[in-house]
């Protein structure tokens, strides 16, 4: 079923996403595109039924007001303006509109039905997924996270066999989780899966490497270098399976907002690349992701697992990588793990994870003085990854975390924890 939809055009809010999100929580689908978007682009978009032209304090680009093409006006859509003086719009709202507002714009107006739910998003998809891949064949970077895994199911939903899986161990693995998406991949799921070991291609290009976005664009080319060889193996590969959602584009950047930090599935593809790319999850946000999985079947376990992002621990072993402090990162992060899963916080908490930063602190091991790394332990809860709060953890919990991390962690004097929402920070340090 064709599910009618309300395009909002960014002119410099704020607000898109959070627009998004009420249009959709009305049970009406509701996708962001730029202020510029052409009129063939528009009408290529299925069952537009309203636009709406939101305008805000991102107007003003590179000096000059961001406006719609005039011809968009020509266009038989319902359009309403909010905070952008289209002079050519019935309706112009100074403010976001408000809850009756926004029903009467999508549903007398624009009479849309509201027919958005996972089911009819998921058929929608396959359908998009079959015209566009045909009878070729599709390759995937399967992490064995939440997005990789929701895609991977979507994509065998639509495509079955003509799906190759490729589990590629760029040494910036949690403990043990190459051998958990093997096992859950392969044995149980039966998965067409290739399995790449090139941690030390990765950490060899890493080397004395410190910025971050280098780090995160030289992840993502040797992501897509690693899957190119293994394309030439294979016979009919066209595509590239990717499990971008929503919040990895608005943090990459748009017209109208500037980056927050880039993803590599989103700014770190080589210019050169040869895969068209299939990303049927970009338009929905994580929670959307997670009931997305639900709708096709997959585990629990596997649809709540913990966020992990692309570059993997190369982003939770701030500056230049090392050997030794990104073992610490691991076995910390296994310990924290462990320890969540022991008190029950893993289903209260999104995600958690540890961090381990590049400089020392002087401390006592021993009856000497010592000179190690510190550990830093993030705990957050989020609805979309857009905001995020801090979770509350329990004093004891915290101090037995911190007794075995000291212990069992070499070169590590010093255990800190993150108290910083989103914003002003970042889920990730990096």
């Amino acid at each position: 079923m064709k599910q009618d939809m309300i395009v909002i055009l960014d002119l410099g809010s704020t607000e898109n996403t959070v627009l998004a999100r009420r249009i959709r929580d009305l049970g009406v689908y509701s996708e962001i595109h730029p202020h510029d978007i052409t009129v063939e682009e528009l009408k290529a978009l299925d069952n537009v039924k309203g636009i709406i032209l939101n305008g805000g304090e991102n107007r003003i680009v590179d000096g000059s007001a961001v406006e719609v093409r005039p011809e968009l006006y020509e266009l038989e859509y319902p359009m309403i303006s909010v905070d952008y003086p289209g002079s050519r719009c019935e309706t112009q709202l100074q403010e976001q509109p408000d809850e009756e507002a926004l029903r009467a714009f999508v549903f007398e107006i624009c009479k849309a039905e509201a027919n958005w739910n996972m089911k009819n998003f998921i058929e929608d998809q396959v359908e998009l997924i079959r015209r566009q891949v045909g009878d070729s064949k599709v390759l995937l970077a399967l992490s064995g996270g939440v997005d990789s895994s929701v895609v991977a199911a979507l994509l065998i939903k639509a495509i079955g066999q003509q799906l190759v899986c490729v589990h590629v161990n760029h040494g910036l693995m949690r403990k043990n989780e190459s051998e958990s998406v093997i096992q859950v991949f392969r044995d149980q799921l039966h998965a067409n899966l290739i399995y790449v070991d090139a941690s030390e291609r990765f950490l060899g290009k890493l080397e004395n490497v410190a910025d971050p976005e280098q780090k995160r664009k030289i992840i993502g080319s040797e992501f897509i270098r690693v899957f190119e060889e293994e394309a030439r193996k294979l016979e009919g590969i066209e595509f590239l399976g990717q499990g971008t959602i929503y919040p990895d584009i608005i943090e990459s950047g748009t017209k109208t907002a500037k980056m927050v930090k880039s993803h590599h599935n989103v700014g770190g593809l080589p210019a050169d690349l040869q895969f068209k790319l299939v990303e049927p999850l970009k338009q929905l946000f994580k929670d959307e992701v997670r009931a997305c999985g639900v709708e096709l079947g997959l585990p629990h376990s596997m649809v709540y697992r913990q966020p992990f992002p692309g570059p993997g621990l190369g982003v939770r072993c701030l500056g230049a990588i090392t050997r030794d402090r990104l073992e610490a990162v691991r076995e910390s992060d296994a310990i924290l793990r462990e320890e969540f899963e022991k008190a029950g916080l893993d289903k209260k908490v999104w995600q958690y994870f540890t961090v381990v930063p590049d400089f020392k602190s002087v401390g006592v091991k021993n009856n000497a003085r010592c000179f190690d790394y510190m550990v830093i332990i993030r705990a957050i809860n989020t609805i979309d990854a857009m905001s995020a709060t801090i979770e509350r953890i329990d004093w004891d919990v915290l101090q037995r975390i911190t007794e075995r991390i000291l212990a069992e962690v070499p070169n590590v004097n010093r255990v800190c924890y993150d108290m910083s929402p989103k914003p002003p920070a970042t889920i990730e340090f990096e």
